[in-house]
Protein backbone atom coordinates (compact mmCIF):
# COMPACT_ATOMS: atom_id res chain seq x y z
CA UNK A 1 0.00 0.00 0.00
CA UNK A 2 1.63 3.23 -1.12
CA UNK A 3 1.03 5.84 1.54
CA UNK A 4 2.56 9.07 2.76
CA UNK A 5 5.43 7.12 4.33
CA UNK A 6 6.79 6.74 0.82
CA UNK A 7 6.58 10.46 0.03
CA UNK A 8 6.15 12.73 3.05
CA UNK A 9 7.88 10.26 5.38
CA UNK A 10 11.07 10.24 3.32
CA UNK A 11 11.07 14.03 3.26
CA UNK A 12 10.68 14.14 7.02
CA UNK A 13 13.49 11.60 7.45
CA UNK A 14 15.82 13.77 5.35
CA UNK A 15 14.77 17.00 7.06
CA UNK A 16 15.33 15.62 10.58
CA UNK A 17 17.64 12.65 10.24
CA UNK A 18 19.71 13.97 7.36
CA UNK A 19 20.21 12.59 3.82
CA UNK A 20 21.82 9.46 5.25
CA UNK A 21 18.40 8.39 6.51
CA UNK A 22 17.49 7.52 2.90
CA UNK A 23 20.00 4.66 2.88
CA UNK A 24 18.68 3.24 6.15
CA UNK A 25 15.13 3.57 4.88
CA UNK A 26 16.12 1.60 1.76
CA UNK A 27 17.89 -1.10 3.79
CA UNK A 28 14.80 -1.45 5.97
CA UNK A 29 12.84 -2.23 2.81
CA UNK A 30 15.39 -4.82 1.64
CA UNK A 31 15.28 -6.74 4.91
CA UNK A 32 11.58 -6.05 5.28
CA UNK A 33 10.77 -8.26 2.28
CA UNK A 34 11.61 -11.35 4.35
CA UNK A 35 9.69 -10.03 7.36
CA UNK A 36 6.60 -9.33 5.26
CA UNK A 37 6.78 -12.85 3.84
CA UNK A 38 6.92 -14.40 7.31
CA UNK A 39 4.13 -12.38 8.90
CA UNK A 40 1.85 -12.82 5.89
CA UNK A 41 2.46 -16.57 6.00
CA UNK A 42 1.37 -16.94 9.63
CA UNK A 43 -1.65 -14.68 9.03
CA UNK A 44 -2.95 -16.99 6.29
CA UNK A 45 -1.84 -20.22 7.97
CA UNK A 46 -3.76 -19.55 11.19
CA UNK A 47 -6.72 -17.58 9.87
CA UNK A 48 -10.32 -18.32 10.75
CA UNK A 49 -13.69 -18.03 9.06
CA UNK A 50 -16.72 -16.19 10.39
CA UNK A 51 -20.22 -17.65 10.30
CA UNK A 52 -21.07 -15.48 7.29
CA UNK A 53 -18.04 -16.77 5.34
CA UNK A 54 -15.52 -13.95 5.86
CA UNK A 55 -11.86 -14.90 6.28
CA UNK A 56 -10.09 -13.13 9.16
CA UNK A 57 -6.51 -13.42 10.27
CA UNK A 58 -3.48 -11.62 11.58
CA UNK A 59 -0.94 -11.85 14.39
CA UNK A 60 -3.73 -12.14 16.99
CA UNK A 61 -5.07 -15.36 15.49
CA UNK A 62 -1.54 -16.72 14.91
CA UNK A 63 -0.69 -16.12 18.55
CA UNK A 64 -3.95 -17.68 19.73
CA UNK A 65 -4.11 -20.72 17.43
CA UNK A 66 -0.44 -21.33 16.69
CA UNK A 67 1.05 -20.63 20.11
CA UNK A 68 -1.90 -20.79 22.51
CA UNK A 69 -1.09 -17.25 23.64
CA UNK A 70 -4.44 -15.51 23.32
CA UNK A 71 -3.42 -12.94 25.94
CA UNK A 72 -0.62 -11.75 23.66
CA UNK A 73 -3.00 -11.83 20.70
CA UNK A 74 -5.30 -9.54 22.65
CA UNK A 75 -2.37 -7.23 23.39
CA UNK A 76 -1.51 -7.04 19.67
CA UNK A 77 -5.13 -6.30 18.73
CA UNK A 78 -5.41 -3.50 21.30
CA UNK A 79 -2.09 -1.93 20.27
CA UNK A 80 -2.86 -2.23 16.56
CA UNK A 81 -6.29 -0.69 17.11
CA UNK A 82 -4.70 2.34 18.76
CA UNK A 83 -1.90 2.46 16.17
CA UNK A 84 -4.46 2.81 13.39
CA UNK A 85 -5.28 6.29 14.67
CA UNK A 86 -1.65 7.34 14.14
CA UNK A 87 -0.11 5.58 11.14
CA UNK A 88 -3.44 5.02 9.40
CA UNK A 89 -5.31 8.24 10.05
CA UNK A 90 -3.53 11.19 11.69
CA UNK A 91 -0.32 11.15 9.63
CA UNK A 92 -2.21 10.56 6.39
CA UNK A 93 -4.71 13.40 6.94
CA UNK A 94 -1.90 15.68 8.10
CA UNK A 95 -0.01 14.96 4.88
CA UNK A 96 -3.05 15.70 2.70
CA UNK A 97 -3.67 18.95 4.56
CA UNK A 98 -0.02 20.02 4.30
CA UNK A 99 0.29 19.63 0.51
CA UNK A 100 -3.13 21.20 -0.11
CA UNK A 101 -2.17 24.17 2.03
CA UNK A 102 1.34 24.53 0.58
CA UNK A 103 0.30 24.27 -3.08
CA UNK A 104 -3.21 25.73 -3.14
CA UNK A 105 -3.61 27.67 0.11
CA UNK A 106 -6.54 25.53 1.35
CA UNK A 107 -7.02 25.95 5.14
CA UNK A 108 -5.76 23.00 7.17
CA UNK A 109 -8.93 22.57 9.22
CA UNK A 110 -11.18 22.41 6.16
CA UNK A 111 -9.12 19.55 4.68
CA UNK A 112 -9.57 17.59 7.90
CA UNK A 113 -13.33 18.07 7.80
CA UNK A 114 -13.61 17.02 4.15
CA UNK A 115 -11.48 13.90 4.61
CA UNK A 116 -13.44 12.98 7.74
CA UNK A 117 -16.76 13.27 5.89
CA UNK A 118 -15.57 11.14 2.95
CA UNK A 119 -14.16 8.53 5.30
CA UNK A 120 -17.36 8.46 7.35
CA UNK A 121 -19.44 7.90 4.21
CA UNK A 122 -17.43 4.77 3.43
CA UNK A 123 -16.98 3.19 6.87
CA UNK A 124 -20.42 4.11 8.21
CA UNK A 125 -22.64 4.08 5.16
CA UNK A 126 -21.05 1.15 3.42
CA UNK A 127 -21.02 3.10 0.16
CA UNK A 128 -18.52 1.32 -2.05
CA UNK A 129 -18.43 3.81 -4.91
CA UNK A 130 -15.79 6.08 -3.35
CA UNK A 131 -13.64 3.11 -2.38
CA UNK A 132 -14.04 1.74 -5.89
CA UNK A 133 -12.96 5.06 -7.42
CA UNK A 134 -10.02 5.16 -5.03
CA UNK A 135 -8.92 1.67 -6.07
CA UNK A 136 -8.89 2.75 -9.70
CA UNK A 137 -7.31 6.13 -9.01
CA UNK A 138 -4.35 4.95 -6.92
CA UNK A 139 -2.60 2.88 -9.63
CA UNK A 140 -3.02 5.73 -12.11
CA UNK A 141 -1.64 8.28 -9.66
CA UNK A 142 1.21 5.92 -8.76
CA UNK A 143 2.24 5.90 -12.41
CA UNK A 144 2.02 9.70 -12.59
CA UNK A 145 4.03 10.06 -9.37
CA UNK A 146 6.78 7.75 -10.63
CA UNK A 147 6.84 9.60 -13.97
CA UNK A 148 7.10 12.87 -12.06
CA UNK A 149 10.08 11.51 -10.12
CA UNK A 150 11.73 10.36 -13.36
CA UNK A 151 11.22 13.81 -14.92
CA UNK A 152 12.76 15.53 -11.89
CA UNK A 153 15.69 13.11 -11.87
CA UNK A 154 16.15 13.89 -15.56
CA UNK A 155 16.21 17.61 -14.75
CA UNK A 156 18.67 16.95 -11.91
CA UNK A 157 20.75 14.37 -13.81
CA UNK A 158 24.04 16.14 -13.04
CA UNK A 159 23.38 15.74 -9.32
CA UNK A 160 22.24 12.10 -9.17
CA UNK A 161 25.71 10.61 -8.58
CA UNK A 162 26.66 13.36 -6.06
CA UNK A 163 23.31 12.73 -4.32
CA UNK A 164 23.99 8.99 -4.02
CA UNK A 165 27.50 9.71 -2.73
CA UNK A 166 26.14 12.18 -0.18
CA UNK A 167 23.43 9.78 1.03
CA UNK A 168 25.97 6.96 1.54
CA UNK A 169 28.52 9.24 3.21
CA UNK A 170 26.13 10.93 5.62
CA UNK A 171 24.49 7.61 6.55
CA UNK A 172 27.57 6.77 8.62
CA UNK A 173 29.05 10.07 9.74
CA UNK A 174 28.04 13.64 10.56
CA UNK A 175 29.05 16.39 8.17
CA UNK A 176 27.86 18.98 5.69
CA UNK A 177 27.13 18.85 1.97
CA UNK A 178 25.90 21.16 -0.77
CA UNK A 179 22.57 22.94 -0.50
CA UNK A 180 22.50 23.09 3.28
CA UNK A 181 22.40 19.30 3.61
CA UNK A 182 23.70 18.21 7.00
CA UNK A 183 24.36 14.74 8.34
CA UNK A 184 23.28 14.73 11.97
CA UNK A 185 25.09 11.52 12.86
CA UNK A 186 24.62 7.80 12.36
CA UNK A 187 22.16 7.38 15.24
CA UNK A 188 19.77 10.05 13.92
CA UNK A 189 20.09 8.69 10.37
CA UNK A 190 19.27 5.17 11.55
CA UNK A 191 16.49 6.37 13.86
CA UNK A 192 14.57 8.26 11.19
CA UNK A 193 15.54 6.10 8.24
CA UNK A 194 14.38 2.87 9.87
CA UNK A 195 11.27 4.48 11.37
CA UNK A 196 10.15 5.94 8.03
CA UNK A 197 11.06 2.74 6.20
CA UNK A 198 8.85 0.71 8.54
CA UNK A 199 6.15 3.36 8.28
CA UNK A 200 6.29 3.03 4.51
CA UNK A 201 6.15 -0.74 4.08
CA UNK A 202 4.68 -1.78 7.48
CA UNK A 203 6.97 -4.83 7.51
CA UNK A 204 7.06 -6.35 10.97
CA UNK A 205 4.09 -4.36 12.24
CA UNK A 206 1.55 -7.08 11.48
CA UNK A 207 -0.96 -4.73 9.87
CA UNK A 208 -0.84 -5.64 6.17
CA UNK A 209 -1.19 -9.40 6.86
CA UNK A 210 -4.68 -8.69 8.25
CA UNK A 211 -5.71 -7.92 4.66
CA UNK A 212 -3.60 -10.78 3.25
CA UNK A 213 -5.51 -13.23 5.43
CA UNK A 214 -8.75 -12.29 3.67
CA UNK A 215 -7.36 -13.16 0.22
CA UNK A 216 -8.38 -16.23 -1.72
CA UNK A 217 -5.25 -18.33 -2.13
CA UNK A 218 -4.34 -21.97 -2.64
CA UNK A 219 -1.77 -22.08 0.15
CA UNK A 220 -0.16 -19.68 2.66
CA UNK A 221 3.24 -19.64 0.94
CA UNK A 222 1.74 -18.40 -2.32
CA UNK A 223 0.01 -15.45 -0.63
CA UNK A 224 3.08 -14.65 1.47
CA UNK A 225 5.17 -14.32 -1.68
CA UNK A 226 2.59 -11.99 -3.22
CA UNK A 227 2.48 -9.85 -0.08
CA UNK A 228 6.26 -9.56 0.14
CA UNK A 229 6.42 -7.90 -3.29
CA UNK A 230 4.58 -4.90 -1.85
CA UNK A 231 7.56 -4.07 0.36
CA UNK A 232 9.88 -4.15 -2.64
CA UNK A 233 7.82 -1.62 -4.59
CA UNK A 234 6.91 0.53 -1.58
CA UNK A 235 10.36 1.06 -0.12
CA UNK A 236 13.09 -0.42 -2.30
CA UNK A 237 11.76 1.38 -5.39
CA UNK A 238 9.43 4.28 -4.51
CA UNK A 239 11.14 5.45 -1.31
CA UNK A 240 14.60 5.24 -2.87
CA UNK A 241 13.38 7.20 -5.89
CA UNK A 242 11.77 9.84 -3.66
CA UNK A 243 14.96 10.16 -1.62
CA UNK A 244 17.06 10.72 -4.73
CA UNK A 245 14.57 13.30 -6.00
CA UNK A 246 14.70 15.29 -2.76
CA UNK A 247 18.46 15.14 -2.18
CA UNK A 248 19.34 15.96 -5.81
CA UNK A 249 16.84 18.84 -5.77
CA UNK A 250 18.36 20.32 -2.61
CA UNK A 251 21.87 20.03 -4.04
CA UNK A 252 20.80 21.63 -7.33
CA UNK A 253 18.95 24.52 -5.66
CA UNK A 254 21.10 26.23 -2.98
CA UNK A 255 18.12 28.45 -2.09
CA UNK A 256 16.44 25.42 -0.49
CA UNK A 257 17.94 25.23 2.98
CA UNK A 258 17.00 21.75 4.17
CA UNK A 259 18.43 22.49 7.60
CA UNK A 260 15.62 25.01 8.13
CA UNK A 261 12.80 22.71 6.97
CA UNK A 262 11.43 20.04 9.31
CA UNK A 263 8.27 19.22 7.33
CA UNK A 264 8.51 16.52 4.68
CA UNK A 265 5.45 17.89 2.88
CA UNK A 266 7.09 21.27 2.36
CA UNK A 267 10.32 19.68 1.12
CA UNK A 268 8.51 17.40 -1.32
CA UNK A 269 6.37 20.28 -2.61
CA UNK A 270 9.51 22.30 -3.35
CA UNK A 271 10.95 19.37 -5.30
CA UNK A 272 7.86 18.84 -7.45
CA UNK A 273 7.57 22.58 -7.96
CA UNK A 274 10.44 22.19 -10.45
CA UNK A 275 7.94 20.72 -12.95
CA UNK A 276 6.13 23.74 -14.43
CA UNK A 277 2.35 23.98 -13.82
CA UNK A 278 1.56 20.27 -13.39
CA UNK A 279 4.24 19.40 -10.80
CA UNK A 280 2.32 20.54 -7.69
CA UNK A 281 -0.90 19.02 -9.08
CA UNK A 282 0.76 15.62 -9.59
CA UNK A 283 2.12 15.65 -6.05
CA UNK A 284 -1.13 16.83 -4.48
CA UNK A 285 -3.38 14.37 -6.32
CA UNK A 286 -0.87 11.58 -5.73
CA UNK A 287 -0.72 12.14 -1.99
CA UNK A 288 -4.50 12.55 -1.71
CA UNK A 289 -5.16 9.25 -3.48
CA UNK A 290 -2.35 7.38 -1.71
CA UNK A 291 -3.24 8.73 1.72
CA UNK A 292 -7.00 8.29 1.36
CA UNK A 293 -6.60 4.66 0.31
CA UNK A 294 -4.33 4.16 3.34
CA UNK A 295 -6.94 5.77 5.62
CA UNK A 296 -9.58 3.31 4.39
CA UNK A 297 -7.18 0.37 4.55
CA UNK A 298 -6.19 1.08 8.13
CA UNK A 299 -9.83 1.57 9.10
CA UNK A 300 -10.31 -2.04 7.98
CA UNK A 301 -7.25 -3.22 9.95
CA UNK A 302 -8.43 -1.37 13.03
CA UNK A 303 -11.96 -2.74 12.80
CA UNK A 304 -10.68 -6.33 12.60
CA UNK A 305 -8.54 -5.75 15.70
CA UNK A 306 -11.37 -4.10 17.62
CA UNK A 307 -13.71 -6.92 16.62
CA UNK A 308 -11.17 -9.40 18.01
CA UNK A 309 -10.87 -7.89 21.50
CA UNK A 310 -14.23 -6.11 21.89
CA UNK A 311 -16.63 -7.84 19.52
CA UNK A 312 -18.90 -6.11 17.04
CA UNK A 313 -20.22 -3.74 19.70
CA UNK A 314 -16.86 -1.98 19.67
CA UNK A 315 -17.02 -1.11 15.97
CA UNK A 316 -19.28 1.99 16.16
CA UNK A 317 -17.26 3.71 18.95
CA UNK A 318 -14.08 2.91 17.03
CA UNK A 319 -15.42 4.46 13.83
CA UNK A 320 -16.55 7.60 15.64
CA UNK A 321 -13.12 8.04 17.21
CA UNK A 322 -11.39 7.37 13.87
CA UNK A 323 -13.43 10.14 12.23
CA UNK A 324 -12.70 12.50 15.14
CA UNK A 325 -8.95 11.93 14.73
CA UNK A 326 -9.25 12.76 11.02
CA UNK A 327 -10.87 16.10 11.88
CA UNK A 328 -8.22 17.26 14.37
CA UNK A 329 -5.12 15.72 12.70
CA UNK A 330 -4.30 18.71 10.42
CA UNK A 331 -4.07 21.15 13.32
CA UNK A 332 -2.01 18.95 15.64
CA UNK A 333 1.75 19.58 15.78
CA UNK A 334 3.42 17.43 13.12
CA UNK A 335 6.27 16.23 15.36
CA UNK A 336 3.74 15.02 17.94
CA UNK A 337 1.79 13.13 15.27
CA UNK A 338 4.93 11.35 14.05
CA UNK A 339 6.10 10.58 17.62
CA UNK A 340 2.78 8.97 18.56
CA UNK A 341 2.69 6.98 15.32
CA UNK A 342 6.27 5.72 15.70
CA UNK A 343 5.72 4.72 19.34
CA UNK A 344 2.53 2.78 18.65
CA UNK A 345 4.12 1.12 15.61
CA UNK A 346 7.00 -0.15 17.75
CA UNK A 347 4.65 -1.47 20.43
CA UNK A 348 2.42 -3.41 18.02
CA UNK A 349 5.46 -4.88 16.28
CA UNK A 350 6.63 -6.66 19.45
CA UNK A 351 3.88 -9.32 19.72
CA UNK A 352 3.81 -9.72 15.93
CA UNK A 353 7.56 -10.43 15.75
CA UNK A 354 7.26 -12.85 18.68
CA UNK A 355 4.70 -14.81 16.65
CA UNK A 356 6.94 -14.75 13.57
CA UNK A 357 9.97 -16.04 15.48
CA UNK A 358 8.19 -18.76 17.45
CA UNK A 359 6.34 -20.06 14.38
CA UNK A 360 9.36 -19.95 12.08
CA UNK A 361 9.86 -23.75 12.11
CA UNK A 362 6.37 -24.30 10.71
CA UNK A 363 6.96 -21.56 8.16
CA UNK A 364 10.22 -23.18 6.97
CA UNK A 365 8.54 -26.58 6.65
CA UNK A 366 5.63 -25.22 4.60
CA UNK A 367 7.94 -23.09 2.44
CA UNK A 368 9.93 -26.19 1.49
CA UNK A 369 6.67 -28.01 0.82
CA UNK A 370 5.08 -25.42 -1.47
CA UNK A 371 7.89 -23.32 -2.94
CA UNK A 372 8.34 -25.57 -5.97
CA UNK A 373 4.62 -26.16 -6.40
CA UNK A 374 2.81 -22.93 -5.66
CA UNK A 375 -0.42 -24.22 -7.23
CA UNK A 376 -0.72 -27.01 -4.66
CA UNK A 377 -3.79 -26.63 -2.49
CA UNK A 378 -3.64 -26.61 1.30
CA UNK A 379 -6.64 -28.66 2.41
CA UNK A 380 -6.27 -27.90 6.11
CA UNK A 381 -9.77 -27.03 7.41
CA UNK A 382 -10.26 -23.38 8.40
CA UNK A 383 -12.08 -23.21 11.76
CA UNK A 384 -15.34 -21.30 11.94
CA UNK A 385 -15.71 -18.87 14.83
CA UNK A 386 -18.95 -17.73 16.41
CA UNK A 387 -19.66 -14.02 16.23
Amino acid sequence: MIGTGNIIGVGTAIAIGGPGAVLWCWLTGVFGIATKYAESYIAVKYRVKTEDGRMQGGAMYALERGLNMKWLGMAFAVLAGFASFGIGCATQVNAIATVCNENFGIPLWSVGVIVAILTAIVIFGGIKSIASVCEKLVPIMAVFYVLGCIIILGMNHDFIIPAITTICKLAFAPGAAAGGLVGTGIMMAIRYGVARGLFSNESGLGSAPIAAAAAQTRNPVRQALVSSTGTFWDTVVVCAMTGLVLVSTIMKNPSINADQIDNGGVLTSLAFGQIPVIGPAILTLGIISFAYSTILGWAYYGERCVEYFAGKMGLVPYRILYIAVAVIAPIVALDLVWLIADTLNALMAIPNLIAVLLLSNQMVADTKKYINNLDAKDDTPVPVIKE
